[in-house]
């Protein structure tokens, strides 16, 4: 007999019939899957846009030298940094592009199989760079970024897809956060392995370049024996089986029974909603605008995304050294100064990822698009001064550009990408996916094209068009955005309705008899239940479940 909890119900996990004992064996499991996925995934975004800041001037070197091989003359100054910078908005191009197919392939292979393929473009893109000095062509380099590109546009919007589909609801938020650690990671490791004394020197560019390949190897080495999704394996695939398998995993060998009824439910949902539109269950980009119950939800995520990249943080990595050379910082030194921003970010990662489940998503966003707006104008402040003479401002700057990187880290960085997994259902989180990478990537091209012009229009003025960027963004999210924490998706959509304007009752899916008496919430059922076909009408009374206290 199942033992009882002391209000006479059966307690609500239950043991499944396979490998793991404790809840101890799930975390370290849910932990492992993290750092394999998100080493071959969002590391590499923050790795890719690190270590091309080092080879800078070798790369100009090497593009000027074939370009006059070729043509008997050299690139002007101003030709050159326009070459410069379309090398630079490749990736984002490529991150567009990746953004976009991101959608279509989680949905095809799965979320663990598409960052597996991902890395494809990835080895492609190492051959290129490799071969590029050998070839004489800088327009490898060009498509060698392109590629990289999309493999890290791809890993930004399935990653977190991943993560938030596998953590329980009580580390949803830490765990989704994960992957802006691993982004913070990959920009601080990428400025220590681009130092002169490592991999920074000149004739050691293209290694640098194609070091990317090997984190790349250990996902691909590492990933597959991690289980894929439990949401996706049950809501898109229908299968129960393998969904309570890699919940078992995940959660150390108990499957928690009101997890896996919540997604039975989501799946009837999905599949309600299909049949009374008469289209496919899962929604494009383009259903995504057409939704009115939806609209509020998409400005959002698309506000959010946006202004990650509008918001001017990743144009300090883009362009560190001239903004470091322009406050007074000795050429020698930047490259010493720029780990330091990588290290703040890196740490504002891992202390945004404590204070998520305790602070809630929402006040992190707009605490930090709140301090980012005071600190651009205090760095717009002191560039100014700085250029009439007073001793230290050079300091102040260099403070500032840290302190803004902070506030970056402490809630936009993570905050932003969660957005998607928490307040869009299993049928249309893909699609949302592809919008907000859309926006994020299409928004960091305009910002890595025109900065080097804003800097020379505005001089000392150049951060006052972030500066609008984050007040905006920092009064719109407070306006738009419900705080989601340890809230399920009914509750959530709730919240934005009464933002709206709007009274809607969310009442349980209806479902067939068999369906309810086997999944009704708050009450235990066993594993052969949940794999039994829903149609099937089995003798309850006959089956004992083992229950877990």
């Amino acid at each position: 007999m199942p033992q009882m909890d002391p209000k006479g119900e059966p307690e609500e996990t239950i043991r499944p019939s396979i490998g793991g004992e404790d809840g101890g064996g799930g975390a370290i499991i849910l932990g492992l899957t993290i750092c394999s996925a998100a080493i071959g995934g969002t590391f590499q975004y923050g790795y890719n846009i690190s270590i091309i800041n080092a080879p800078t001037s070798y790369i100009q070197t090497f593009i000027n030298d074939t370009y006059m091989e070729r043509w008997g003359s050299g690139l002007e100054s101003s030709q050159l940094t326009l070459m410069w910078t379309i090398i630079v908005s490749a990736f984002s191009l490529g991150g567009l592009l990746g953004a976009l197919l991101a959608g279509p392939l989680s949905v095809r292979f799965g979320r663990k199989n598409s960052l597996l393929l991902n890395n494809g473009f990835l080895f492609a893109g190492a051959v290129l760079v490799l071969t590029s000095r050998v070839a004489k062509s800088f327009e490898m380099i060009f498509f060698a970024r392109f590629l990289v590109g999309i493999n890290s546009g791809v890993s930004m919007n399935v990653q977190p897809m991943y993560f938030g589909e596998s953590a329980p609801k009580h580390l949803r938020g830490a765990v989704a956060f994960s992957s802006a650690v691993f982004t913070a990671f990959g920009i601080f490791l990428g400025q220590v392995v681009g130092l002169t004394e490592v991999m920074g020197a000149q004739h050691l560019w293209p290694y640098l370049l194609a070091s990317n390949a090997l984190p790349g190897l250990i996902q691909l080495l590492t990933l597959p024996w991690f289980p894929e999704s439990p949401r996706y394996l049950l809501i898109d695939r229908g299968d129960k089986e393998a969904c309570v398998k890699a919940l078992g995993r995940l959660r150390g060998g108990v499957a928690p029974i009101l997890e896996v009824e919540e997604m039975l439910e989501e799946q009837e949902q999905q599949k309600s909603a299909a049949l009374n539109s008469g289209s496919s269950a899962n929604k494009t980009p383009w259903t995504l605008f057409k939704d009115a119950g939806l609209r509020s939800q998409l400005r959002t995520v698309m506000a959010a995304s946006s202004a990650m990249m509008l918001c001017g943080n990743d144009s300090i990595y883009f362009y560190a050294y001239y903004i470091f050379l322009a406050a007074g910082i000795p050429p020698q030194m930047i490259q010493y100064i720029t780990i330091g921003t990588g290290a703040s970010e890196f740490t504002a990662s891992i202390l945004s990822n404590v204070l998520i489940e305790r602070v809630g998503r929402r006040y992190l966003l707009i605490g930090g698009y709140s301090l980012m707006s005071f600190w651009s104008v205090v760095f717009t402040v002191a560039l100014n001064l700085q250029s009439r003479g007073v001793a230290g401002m050079a300091y102040l700057s260099m403070a500032c550009v840290f302190a803004y990187i902070l506030s970056f880290g402490l809630g936009p960085a993570g905050v932003s990408g969660i957005l998607p997994a928490e307040i869009f259902d299993q049928s249309a989180r893909p699609a949302a996916y592809m919008v907000a990478g859309s926006c994020m990537w299409i928004s960091l091209f305009l910002v890595g094209m025109l900065f080097p012009f804003i800097v020379k229009g505005l001089g000392d003025f150049c951060f006052l068009p972030f500066f609008v960027v984050c007040v905006a963004s920092a009064v719109f999210l407070g306006l738009t955005l419900p705080e989601t924490k340890g809230k399920t998706l009914a509750e959530i959509t709730a919240d934005f309705d009464g933002r709206n304007g709007k009274k809607k009752e969310y009442s349980d899916v209806e479902m067939d008899e068999p369906m309810k008496e086997q999944y009704q919430l708050g009450k235990a059922a066993s594993l052969t239940n949940l794999m039994l076909d829903p149609d099937s009408k089995p003798d309850l009374e006959s089956i004992q479940p083992q229950v877990n206290v």
